[in-house]
């Protein structure tokens, strides 16, 4: 019989108005990111995976700018922290991601070459 692991708990987009109302408009938990906010990202996102967040979606450009600090939380903490791509499109920070989770999980690039 298999055992699985279950993460259960909230989730939250964190980005941009227009990123993060979609996700609103479907009951998720949103926090809105602009100029006048954007250093406290590292603390709102310790601040979920304190309270039992499960997944936080977070706009690419704000996780390339906040990269170290949430790989931390990623690694650490039971919150998976995932970006997707902005209004403007995708950065391809989303897809490097998760192939080096990928990688890190299966110890070879599964997706091919880059």
């Amino acid at each position: 019989m298999a055992t699985s692991v279950k993460n259960e708990g909230p989730m939250v987009a964190l980005g941009g108005y227009d990123l993060v109302m979609p996700f609103q408009a479907v009951g998720m938990e949103t926090a809105v990111v602009d100029n006048d906010n954007r250093d406290s990202v590292p603390r709102v996102v310790e601040r979920y995976a304190r309270d039992g967040y499960a997944i936080l979606f977070i706009e690419e450009s704000l996780y390339a700018e906040f990269k170290n600090d949430l790989e931390t939380v990623n690694e650490n903490e039971p919150l998976c922290v995932i970006p997707i791509p902005g209004q403007s499109g995708s950065l391809g920070i989303g897809l490097d991601a998760i192939r080096g989770s990928a990688e890190r999980a299966v110890g070879m690039d599964i997706f091919g070459e880059k």
